[in-house]
């Protein structure tokens, strides 16, 4: 048998299906790669509370031995139900984060353990709400953002539903001051994040490797858009799913044949763990 690895894998747009589910193909693959010894780490940009809730609610949680949350701010232990490790935004920078956005005309909000926390009920946050399942608490529309919190989060998330144009402007017109606390790219075109300097898929899979003393040439790891090109370079070998953006697919070793709606991660189990 094969040495023992990690696998990767993103959730929205890789692992689950358009429906919202996981195939039964992916979930055999899984289990079959749980019996061998390998181990799974879902790396999502969902917030720990919907990637717990998600896994579950899924059936798939016992194949998931570790969730990377907020694109890699947060690392969880499935079986120790522990955070493992946990990187934040600085308030200030939240603050004038959020200040830009309303300058702009842009939807935004951030989080607490357990909730979306924004100034609007917006339809963007509808729209999140409804996908991720989470539950939201309105902040008030003036003042500090940092006066109505009770710690410093782990992310931030601008959102334009009407395909990012706007997102992409916003982020070089603040980039002079955002690099120097917060690292922006995108999670689809809807989505612009910002996280704490250091943080992502790719930094998260270099940490899991070195808490658990595993070889990076051990891991494997499969995503769909442009917040997975850094986990996709990291791994010894990076697939992009079919359906993947154009900077996934330029920055993996291999692309799949099947879609997210086909068992993709079923083929990426099959092919690199030895299944």
């Amino acid at each position: 048998m094969s040495e023992k690895k990690i696998l990767f894998t993103d959730l929205d747009g890789t692992l689950l299906s358009d429906d919202g589910t996981v195939s039964q193909e992916n979930k055999t693959a899984m289990q079959q790669a749980l019996k061998q010894g390998h181990r799974i780490a879902l790396a999502t940009g969902r917030p720990l509370c919907s990637a717990r809730k998600a896994v579950k609610e899924l059936g798939v949680a016992s194949a998931i031995s570790y969730i990377l949350a907020f694109q890699g701010s947060v690392l969880y232990d499935c079986a120790a139900d522990r955070v493992l490790y946990g990187f934040t935004i600085p308030l200030p920078f939240v603050d004038r984060l959020f200040d830009a956005a309303k300058g702009a005309g842009i939807y935004i909000q951030t989080y607490d353990q357990s909730h979306v926390l924004t100034r609007s009920a917006a339809k963007e946050l509808a729209y999140y709400t409804r996908k991720t399942g989470m539950a939201y608490r309105l902040l008030p529309p003036e003042g500090p953002v940092s006066d109505a919190v009770k710690e410093a989060p782990n992310k931030a998330l601008l959102i334009d539903l009407a395909g990012g144009q706007a997102l992409e402007q916003f982020q070089k017109e603040q980039e002079h001051w955002t690099k120097d606390g917060m690292h922006a790219f995108f999670s689809c075109r809807e989505y612009l994040e910002y996280c704490p300097i250091g943080a992502d898929k790719g930094a998260a899979l270099h940490k899991l490797c070195a808490l658990l003393d595993v070889p990076v040439s051990q891991t494997v790891a499969v995503g769909d858009e442009r917040n997975d090109v850094s986990m996709l370079k990291a791994a010894q070998i990076g697939a992009a799913v079919q359906n993947a953006s154009p900077a996934a697919k330029r920055a993996a070793d291999y692309v799949t044949e099947r879609n997210h709606n086909q068992g993709a991660v079923a083929e990426v189990i099959k092919a690199f763990l030895s299944v």
